[in-house]
């Protein structure tokens, strides 16, 4: 029997959130068909979130940005990095052509590397994309400023350009280099509300308003973090790992214990970076959101806009952010108006009868 190869950028954990939604359906629509996913993301958070019939390995195909904390890019180290990634890019792409071939990989689907792309297109196997931007255009904008990132421009538009399909993501970009395309409406589910489970292993409060800080990471200074003790009479503040700010009173919850949907479920309103995963994630579990400024990524306006039309939510600049001072921001999400609009839902299992079709 054919399978899937399926590879996630470890750019973000919002890449492996989408992924993980699309390989659930798959797994519901058809529950025999192999699937292997190649990706750098922790594979805690993958196991976190998928079956064991699932096959997870290491692999890392693209380098998307490196980030010094959720908010801010490292751009020179993103640089420098991809350019030594792809000194290797021949070298990447045989090794996939004979892992695809070897398996008997029946289609290939990428959020969003070229490089497997790349070999699904020399091996013959149909090749789809899954994504809500091209890296492509990511990097178009330091081109401007940087003439080297102009190379990698062109390499992953090359790549997309011969994509047998792009199943286009809510919050997208047009993405005119996929010359096939189909939209997907939301992709993500609601979680449970496991309030009272999290409460017993925490020791958390159940009647203040819970308050989720969802960054991978972000490296807030002592008056900050006493900013954010000052709150604790009124609000309970959680974290999921890896991040964890300890001998603060800031509960940290494992996503082996409880998934992260269902966190997010359970808590009044989330504090973060605009990123596709918690954007989805509010809206389908209609929470309001608290939303930072992100420079260096094309992508911000694009969210902030759909959590300005779908979501209830208040503005926080990083000067607020960083220094612990998010009373005002907590208020005014917390009485904000109905979203303008509703997303229409079911693009998980879209995306999955899309793939199983176009097995070879």
């Amino acid at each position: 029997m054919k399978g899937i190869a399926y590879y996630i950028t470890a750019h973000g954990y919002g890449h492996g959130t989408r992924s993980c939604d699309v390989l659930n359906a798959l797994r519901r629509a058809d529950p025999n068909v192999p699937i292997t996913v190649k990706t750098d993301l922790p594979i805690d958070f993958m196991k976190s979130r998928l079956p064991d019939s699932v096959k997870i390995r290491p692999g890392a195909f693209d380098l998307g940005l490196i980030q010094k904390d959720s908010i801010q890019v490292d751009l020179k180290a993103s640089l420098i990095a991809i350019e030594k990634l792809y000194e290797h890019e021949a070298e990447l792409i045989e090794q996939e052509i004979r892992f695809q071939t070897s398996e008997n990989i029946g289609v290939v689907v990428a959020d969003v590397p070229a490089m497997p792309l790349a070999a699904a297109q020399r091996a013959g196997i149909p090749n789809i994309a899954c994504s809500n931007f091209g890296w492509n255009w990511i990097y178009s904008e330091f081109a401007e400023q940087e003439p080297r990132w102009q190379f990698f421009v062109d390499k992953f538009q090359a790549v997309y350009e011969k994509t047998d399909l792009l199943l286009r993501q809510p919050f997208a970009e047009p993405m005119r280099a996929f010359p096939n395309q189909i939209d997907l409406p939301l992709l993500a589910k609601p979680g449970t509300n496991q309030r009272e489970e999290i409460a017993a292993a925490t020791g958390a409060d159940s009647t203040k308003v819970w308050v989720l800080l969802s960054f991978t990471t972000l490296n807030p200074d002592v008056q900050a973090l006493e900013h954010l003790k000052q709150l604790q009479d009124r609000y309970e503040l959680f974290t999921v790992e890896p991040l964890v700010w300890p001998n603060t009173g800031i509960h940290t919850l494992s996503r082996s214990q409880f998934a992260f949907a269902d966190v997010l479920a359970s808590s009044d309103l989330a504090v973060t970076k605009p990123g596709f995963g918690i954007v989805s994630e509010c809206i389908a579990n209609n929470k309001p959101i608290i939303y930072s400024d992100r420079q260096n990524f094309l992508e911000y306006p694009v969210l902030v806009k759909s959590i300005e039309q779908y979501c209830r939510y208040a503005f926080i600049p990083n000067a607020e952010l960083y220094s612990g001072n998010l009373e005002r921001a907590l208020s005014e999400a917390r009485f904000a108006e109905a979203p303008q609009k509703e997303m229409p839902r079911g693009g998980a299992e879209l995306a999955a009868e899309q793939i199983l079709k176009r097995i070879a």
